[in-house]
């Protein structure tokens, strides 16, 4: 994971001071680069005691090294993204709509990679099998995070799996507590910190179902609720209807749980996909 999305993920965790500092850069990586440890500190109103805390708690061990990997990191996007576009810049009031869609691709296209080349694939693995070995699947997640748990549903329920979407949260908690053997729960947070999703997956988990937290957090309350964290990496714009990039995360680790399940049981999987297509879309049945 790169240090930016690093510092995005860990900013819920951070102190008031150390998310200024974390603000400050996300507005501006290239800061870093420009400012002495001690002109950082005094432009964030801090310390330097504190900017080397910061350091530490987003994985490096100072502030040369924060510097070093942020400089190697904004080369690399810079060369794969072109320049003069600062992936961790906001949408700015000048931009025009050639360069605000190259900045919502660019930051969409960099949450997938990330996403997928720091997954845990033994954990993906784990919580493919529980999928496909599942009675019930109970799917949870409000806002943004509930269109991504229907497209799961979508994909699960089309292949016969006895999978439910929850649409309140009264209703999750009254399904977590009723849980039968072999449940599967799954909360979708990016933020981890949906105080509806959490108390249902603590429910669930209470209440012996296998529980899985979707997050952009591993710090975050709702993968400590979870036996199970699959973890997304994504940079939000703060100007946005809803998670937009974090969005996109989720949905390219829905699509590798879905294409999990459906590797196990493959011709199953074949046959009931021809067959649902045939039966909605009578015009293309061969």
């Amino acid at each position: 994971m790169g240090i930016q999305s690093n510092i995005e993920a860990s900013a819920a965790s951070f102190t008031p001071t150390m998310r200024r500092l974390a603000k400050a850069i996300r507005d501006n990586p290239a800061i870093v680069l420009e400012k002495t440890i001690s002109q950082i500190a005094e432009a964030c109103g801090t310390s330097v005691a504190s900017v080397v805390r910061f350091c530490r708690a987003v994985g490096v061990s100072g502030y040369a090294e924060l510097r070093m990997s942020l400089a190697t990191e904004l080369g690399k996007e810079a060369a794969q993204f072109g320049s003069g576009l600062t992936l961790g810049a906001e949408i700015a009031r000048t931009d025009t709509l050639e360069e605000m869609a190259a900045k919502v691709a660019s930051l969409e296209m960099l949450a997938i990679e990330e996403t997928v080349s720091s997954l845990d694939f033994k954990t993906l693995e784990r919580v493919v099998t529980a999928l496909d070995q599942a009675e019930r699947i109970l799917l949870f997640g409000i806002g943004a995070s509930h269109f991504v748990a229907q497209d799961l549903h979508h994909k699960l329920f089309r292949v016969g799996r006895n999978v439910f979407l929850m649409a309140d949260a009264h209703e999750a908690w009254t399904a977590a507590l009723m849980s039968p053997a072999r449940t599967v729960a799954i909360g979708f947070s990016h933020s981890g910190t949906t105080a509806d999703t959490v108390q249902f997956l603590k429910l669930a988990r209470d209440n012996g179902a296998l529980t899985v937290a979707i997050t952009g957090s591993r710090e975050s309350p709702l993968a400590r609720a979870a036996e199970e964290r699959l973890v997304t990496h994504a940079r939000e714009s703060t100007l946005r209807a809803g998670a937009m990039v974090s969005r996109i995360a989720q949905l390219a680790l829905v699509d590798c749980l879905f294409m999990g399940v459906a590797r196990l049981r493959y011709e199953q999987t074949i046959d009931a996909l021809k067959r649902t297509r045939d039966i909605t879309h009578p015009e293309q049945a061969v």
